[in-house]
């Protein structure tokens, strides 16, 4: 079951956790502040936490699973929060001190504008390839797969799987799963609570029909909390799916035809 007393600013005040945890108070020095507590105070002024303890407890979850971090923190907490704390490094684990405030910065002006609120002297001057990784964070289908590369062993017919990432491809499945000489393809949804529906485009339900038993579609239930895998062999014969038709303009620029010379 979701817990009900999760924060609203739940994503964020992760974000702000990892980043204490691994970059400490070089984290806070980004930010323009000399000491944690005035970090702390204005994150709580801000109206992302309600009380400094809010924060400096999402610290604690991410001590003792962050590697650069020296302190213990809530360890017992461990097994709840590490799929937080992997997805978080799975996009942002490169990303200098610097570079890693800039999207904890956006996401604060997110919420912000959301309620209709300024933040004074928070200035961001970000690459445009950051500003595309603030947004992938944002997808719930990325973290959904994500969960799926480093569990799917768990899943009975893929604990001894060979895994190939199709995901580029558009072929109507994530991912290859070899066994043996068999091959099975998984498709990867991901639902943030326990209850939620998924979609299945054309492309993905036709692949289904042909391969049945040897396709299995994958939900990740539980995204906020503690997720949990659901697999379907034979998706088309065993969910019922309501037709749908989305239409959309699709605009392109094309150019004039022209001889092309080196400028």
């Amino acid at each position: 079951m979701v817990n009900a007393n999760r924060h609203e600013n739940y994503e964020l005040l992760n974000l702000i956790g990892y980043g204490l945890s691994k970059f400490n108070f070089d984290f806070v020095h980004v930010f323009g502040f000399k000491t944690k507590s005035q970090f702390y105070n204005y994150i709580v002024n801000l109206g992302i936490a309600e009380s400094v303890g809010t924060v400096k407890n999402r610290q604690d979850l991410f001590d003792g699973m962050t590697v650069e971090s020296q302190r213990k923190g809530w360890w017992q907490k461990g097994p709840v929060y590490k799929h937080r704390k992997d997805y978080i490094d799975s996009l942002f684990g490169k990303l200098s001190v610097k570079e890693y405030a800039e999207i904890v910065k956006m996401s604060i002006l997110d919420i912000l504008k959301k309620e209709n609120k300024k933040a004074e002297g928070l200035e961001i001057k970000t690459s445009p390839i950051l500003y595309s990784q603030f947004k992938q964070m944002q997808k719930t289908g990325q973290e959904a797969e994500y969960y799926f590369l480093n569990n799917y062993a768990k899943i009975d017919k893929f604990s001894d799987a060979k895994i190939d990432d199709a995901r580029l491809l558009g072929d109507g499945y994530d991912f290859q799963l070899t066994v043996s000489s068999k091959y099975y393809l998984a498709e990867v949804k991901g639902v943030r609570k326990d209850k939620g529906y998924i979609r299945m485009t054309k492309n993905e339900f036709k692949k289904a029909e042909e391969y049945k038993d040897d396709y299995a579609l994958v939900i990740i239930c539980n995204l906020e909390e503690i997720p949990r895998m659901v697999s379907i062999f034979n998706p088309s014969e065993l969910i019922d799916f309501e037709k749908r038709l989305i239409t959309s303009e699709q605009i392109y620029y094309q150019s004039i035809g022209s001889e092309w010379k080196t400028h």
